[in-house]
């Protein structure tokens, strides 16, 4: 393609750069709300967000790089992400059934 259109390969580069650059600003502003999230559920959303936006950074760069195998390492990033968001959830919702387990018990006593 750069061979007949060379203005048009520079611009997807320029689009693909631009889009790489907003992706990374979004996923440290996620990172932000990961952290100082009020609750644990904004918390959980907000790792969701970042994995799905690191997913897109990856097959962004293999467009841009021109590399085959980037597009197999993002479909294993979706599938690990995917299983540590189910897992952090189960985590939660067993603290959350504990806690308000506990906190029946503890008013039942008084």
């Amino acid at each position: 393609m750069s061979d007949y259109l060379p203005g048009l390969e520079r611009a997807y580069g320029f689009l693909f750069v631009g889009a790489l650059v907003f992706l990374a600003i979004m996923v440290i502003l996620c990172l932000i709300r990961a952290i100082i999230g009020p609750r644990i559920a904004d918390r959980v959303v907000a790792v969701n967000m970042m994995g799905t936006m690191v997913m897109v950074i990856i097959a962004i760069l293999a467009l841009f790089l021109k590399e085959g195998y980037l597009v197999d390492i993002c479909l294993i990033y979706a599938m690990i992400s995917f299983l540590a968001v189910i897992i952090l959830t189960k985590v939660y919702m067993g603290v959350y059934t504990e806690w308000k387990r506990r906190g029946k018990g503890h008013r039942e006593e008084r």
